[in-house]
């Protein structure tokens, strides 16, 4: 029978996605697999695939437009198939910008009320001791197990209704970010606010794409829903400065990459983090889930916002594999060219502005985490050494925000020095 593709939900945030362009073309013969178009989610560029074969019949979204999570995208008829006579799109494609669909948009939303998709059903096969099994991809199943999810509660997103390690990481997410509402008080009128003045031809007006949404709105949850409170440290980062010069000379002689001063730092967090794990947590309503392993995203900058790529088991991994993953990440963040399960399920996160010139500051908790680690500028200074002499000297102001709910200030004191610890004397990164 004819199948309907619609925009798919490729991220546990995403709520719409943009059509960048077509890859296959009304006609195209499509098979299990063929990338079908590039969408842009609220994270990411990403291919879409096919999980159906037969021939791309109609499509309804032109390229560049936005449209929701759920919303029909194209028509697939299998061989011999004919086209239903109620293929119609719920909504004709337009180039138009979101500015100029929004009131013809808002207007059919009155008058016609387009169903939504039907939630994915956990599929289930014969066997075991209740003669079903929920059908998981073994990966599923082992961060299933590492992070308490229950594989007989979730909906399936893979091929033919699979679960897949996504869903388990999307379940524990949003079971982490649950809350129990309290009754909060009557807070006072504001004050009404200015109206504001009429735009000049000096100003520009940006619209916000999904990813600066996102970003928005998750902030703001920190901020509102997190008690956040700030600890920091300036260590002697002399120690470390030697160390990858060392380091590099040998990479350089052997035509391999150089370490970065990140490199380091990311290594440092990981290990404490391991040795600490109650910072290594979040909060999920009356219970905190305290993590087996670290799930360590670093902070990366890129045109129209800011990624988190995660380095997955990073306690486990040498100060080599940290670094060029790191690379690899974040050349593929920049690019957009970043999978779900390479963005999703950080634990801890680094945040390093030092590259900007940047001191020291406090970073915003990504939630559903409970620390993040903010990394300044290497420092040249005059310092008292431990004969009492003033002397030159390099430092870095670390600094450290924690969810008070989750990380009390004893452990994020012990977390920070074990850090320090690590940074100064960085050769035991290297055993």
């Amino acid at each position: 029978m004819p199948i309907t593709i619609e925009m798919p939900k490729l991220s546990d945030t995403m709520t719409e996605g943009t059509l960048l362009r077509w890859v296959k073309k009304v006609g195209d013969t499509v098979a299990v697999g063929d990338v079908l178009a590039e969408v842009e989610t609220d994270k990411a560029t990403m291919e879409m695939e096919a999980f159906d074969e037969g021939t791309l019949s109609e499509v309804y979204v032109n390229d560049g437009q936005t449209v929701q999570v759920g919303q029909k995208l194209a028509l697939l008829l299998g061989a011999g198939e004919s086209k239903p006579a109620d293929s119609k799109p719920s909504a004709p494609a337009s180039k138009q910008s979101d500015a100029q669909k929004k009131p013809d948009t808002e207007k059919k939303a009155s008058q016609t009320k387009q169903p939504e998709p039907p939630a994915p059903q956990p599929i289930k096969t014969t066997d075991g001791e209740s003669g079903q099994r929920v059908k998981a991809s073994p990966l599923a199943r082992k961060v299933a197990a590492e992070l308490g999810v229950q594989l007989e509660t979730l909906p399936g997103s893979g091929p033919g209704g699979r679960i897949v390690r996504d869903d388990v990481v999307s379940a524990h997410e949003n079971r982490a970010q649950t809350v129990a509402e309290t009754p909060k008080p009557v807070a006072p009128a504001a004050p009404a606010l200015v109206p504001p003045q009429p735009v000049s031809q000096q100003d520009v007006q940006i619209q916000l794409g999904g990813m600066r949404r996102t970003i928005a709105a998750r902030l703001l949850e920190a901020k509102t829903t997190i008690p956040h409170f700030y600890l920091q440290a300036e260590i002697d980062a002399e120690p470390l400065v030697q160390l990858r010069q060392q380091l590099n000379t040998v990479n350089e002689a052997a035509g391999l990459p150089k370490f970065t001063i990140n490199d380091f730092i990311i290594k440092a967090t990981a290990v404490a983090a391991a040795h600490v794990p109650k910072a290594n947590a979040s909060f999920a309503g009356d219970t905190i889930v305290q993590y087996g392993s670290v799930q360590l995203a670093c902070a990366v900058a890129i045109d129209d916002g800011l990624v988190t790529p995660v380095i997955r088991d990073a306690q486990t991994k040498t100060l080599s594999q940290i670094s060029t993953e790191v690379k690899d990440l974040a050349a593929k963040a920049r690019s957009k060219k970043l999978k779900p399960e390479q963005y999703q399920g950080g634990t801890i996160t680094v945040s390093n502005l030092g590259s900007y010139g940047v001191d020291q500051f406090f970073a915003i908790i990504n939630p559903p985490q409970s620390l993040i680690v903010s990394v300044g500028a290497i420092l040249k200074k005059p310092v008292v050494n431990a004969a009492g002499a003033v002397v030159p000297g390099q430092r870095i102001v670390l600094a450290l925000s924690c969810d008070h709910r989750v990380v009390d200030g004893a452990i994020g004191a012990q977390f920070l020095a074990e850090l320090k610890r690590l940074l100064e004397t960085p050769a035991l990164m290297l055993v």
